[in-house]
C-alpha cells in the first residue's frame, strides 16, 4: 500500500476563497487517495455557518482546523475587503504556526499550500521541512499582472487609471489602467501596498497552483512557464468549481422548478456572486432594464449598499425584495423570478432553459459559466473582476460588456440593449457557440487532459519529496 503523503493548506476568510482551495484538495485526494490533507481555516468573527456546513461534507482524508476567530474590533471598520482578509491572516499567524507545529509533531509535512492572501504563512514551510506553494483562485492573466507588478510600480509615476496607453502583458489581451484590480486604483492606499507585497511574495514559492486550464488561457500560461527562464513552476489544474446535487442545494426547489417551466435557452440568470452588492439607484435601473428587455430572467437580489462588496464578509440582515421598484414583481411575474440573496448557481447555469448570465465576473462564477457553456454579460464590481471582463470580452469573445455612465451607473436602456443582444442577436449566438467550445475544452482538461495530467505531475513530485 502506498505511503500516505501529508500536506497542509491555509485558506483565507470568505467563502469564495475557501471553496476553490478546498475543492482543489477534494480533487487531489479523489485522484490520489494516498494523500491526507489538513485545512487550516482562519476567520474574521465567528466562522460562517455556510463554511462549517460545507467543511462537514469533506471526505475522511481531509481534516479541518478552525482557528480562533479574529475579532472585528481588531480591524478597521469599513476597510476594503481584501485588506480585511489580509489583516485577518496577519493576526492569525501565531495560531497558524501553532497548528502547523502540532501537525508536524504527528507526521512529516510534505507541502504547505496557501491561498494568495495567506502568503505570509509560507515562511513557516522551511521550518517544518515542507515545500511551499501558492494556490491562486484567479486567472493566469491576473497572475501575470502580479508578477509584472513590481516593474510596473517602478515604471509608472502617476495613477494607473490615467495611463493613455494600454498595458501589455505577455500572452494576454491589452489592458487599460482603469481595468486593473481595485486595490491598484489608489497607489497611496494600504490596499495597494498590501497588493504589491502579495505580488512580490508569489515568485518566492516552490510552485504556483492556479485554477485555470491551458485551452482557456494558453498564451498567458505559456508566457508564465517561460517567465525568467522557467523560474516558476506553474500548475494549471482547473477549472475547479463546487458541484452539488440538485436536492441538497435547493431545498425549496423554487429556482429549479421555475426554470423547468421555461423554454430552452430563454432565461437570463442575474447574480453578483457571494458578496457583490448594488446601490438602490442601480437596483432601480437594473429592474427597469430587465423589464424593458422583455426577456425572461432569474435574479438573485441583495439588499442595497453603497459599498460594492458589502455582503462579502457579512451575512444578509434585511429582506432584499422590499427594495424593488413599486409594482415590479407584479408586472414581471409572467417573465421573471426574483430570489433573495442566494441560488444554487451551478445547477441554475446547467439548466437547459438558461441562455445567458449577467455576472460580476468573479473567477468562480466565470469558470462555472464556462463549464456549463453559458455566455456572459459582464458587470464587474471589485477585486480583479474588470480584468476578467476584459479577457471574456476582448480575448475569448464569449461576453458582452456593460457601459457605466459618468456616475458609475449602468442605465436601464444600456441594460436592455445588452440583454437583447446576448439573448436574441447574432452576436449573442456567436458567443454561445464559442462558449460551448470552451465548455468541451474544460471537460476534456478535467477528464484525462491537460489539468488532470498537471495535477498528477504535482502529486508525483510531492510523493517523491516525501520519500527523501
Amino acid at each position: 500500500m502506498a505511503k500516505t503523503t501529508h500536506i497542509a493548506i491555509v485558506s483565507s476568510p470568505g467563502f469564495s476563497h475557501l471553496v476553490p482551495i478546498i475543492e482543489f484538495t477534494k480533487r487531489l485526494v479523489k485522484l490520489h487517495p494516498n494523500f491526507h490533507v489538513t485545512c487550516i481555516v482562519p476567520s474574521l468573527g465567528s466562522t460562517p455557518e455556510s463554511s462549517k456546513a460545507y467543511l462537514k461534507t469533506l471526505p475522511s482524508n481531509i481534516d479541518s482546523i478552525f482557528l480562533p476567530p479574529i475579532s472585528k474590533e481588531n480591524v478597521p471598520q469599513g476597510a476594503y475587503a481584501g485588506l480585511l482578509i489580509q489583516l485577518t491572516i496577519t493576526l492569525s499567524l501565531p495560531s497558524i504556526y501553532e497548528a502547523l507545529k502540532s501537525l508536524s509533531s504527528k507526521f512529516p509535512l510534505t507541502a504547505l499550500v496557501a491561498d494568495t492572501f495567506a502568503f505570509p504563512t509560507l515562511e513557516f514551510a522551511k521550518e517544518f521541512n515542507a515545500l511551499s506553494y501558492f494556490y491562486t483562485p484567479c486567472s493566469a492573466m491576473v497572475l501575470s499582472l502580479a508578477l509584472h507588478m513590481s516593474k510596473l510600480d517602478e515604471e509608472v509615476s502617476g495613477e494607473y487609471k490615467d495611463l493613455t496607453e494600454p498595458i501589455k502583458l505577455q500572452g494576454c489581451v491589452p489592458l487599460l489602467g482603469v481595468d486593473l484590480p481595485a486595490p491598484t486604483q489608489n497607489r497611496s492606499s494600504e490596499a495597494y501596498k498590501s497588493f504589491l507585497e502579495r505580488a512580490k511574495a508569489i515568485a518566492t514559492a516552490d510552485g504556483i497552483i492556479i485554477n485555470t486550464f491551458l485551452e482557456m488561457e494558453s498564451g498567458a500560461i505559456r508566457a508564465l512557464e517561460e517567465y525568467e527562464n522557467g523560474k516558476i513552476r506553474l500548475y494549471p489544474v482547473g477549472p475547479i468549481t463546487q458541484k452539488g446535487s440538485r436536492d441538497e442545494v435547493d431545498e425549496s426547489g423554487k429556482c429549479l422548478s421555475w426554470l423547468d417551466k421555461q423554454p430552452p435557452c430563454s432565461v437570463l440568470y442575474v447574480s453578483f456572486g457571494s458578496g457583490g452588492t448594488l446601490s438602490q439607484n442601480q437596483i432601480n435601473e437594473l429592474a427597469s432594464g430587465l423589464e424593458l428587455s422583455g426577456q425572461r430572467f432569474l435574479w438573485v437580489l441583495r439588499a442595497p449598499s453603497n459599498s460594492v462588496n458589502a455582503a462579502y464578509l457579512e451575512a444578509e440582515k434585511e429582506d432584499p425584495l422590499k427594495f424593488l421598484p413599486s409594482g415590479f414583481l407584479e408586472r414581471t411575474k409572467e417573465k421573471g423570478l426574483v430570489v433573495p440573496s442566494w441560488a444554487p448557481q451551478v445547477q441554475v447555469l446547467s439548466h437547459n432553459s438558461v441562455g445567458g448570465f449577467l455576472s460580476h465576473c468573479g473567477w468562480n462564477s466565470t469558470l462555472e459559466s464556462v463549464q456549463e457553456g453559458v455566455p456572459i454579460i459582464t458587470w464587474p464590481l471589485f477585486a480583479e473582476q474588470r480584468m476578467n471582463a476584459v479577457m471574456l470580452t476582448d480575448g475569448l469573445k464569449v461576453a458582452l460588456r456593460t457601459k457605466f455612465n459618468e456616475d458609475g451607473i449602468v442605465e436601464k436602456e444600456e441594460i436592455a440593449r445588452v440583454i437583447k443582444c446576448l439573448m436574441e442577436g447574432e452576436e449573442g449566438k456567436g458567443m454561445r457557440e464559442r462558449m460551448m467550445n470552451l465548455k468541451d475544452f474544460s471537460a476534456n482538461a478535467l477528464k484525462d487532459g491537460s489539468s488532470t495530467q498537471t495535477l498528477s505531475q504535482l502529486a508525483r513530485h510531492w510523493e517523491n519529496s516525501s520519500q527523501v
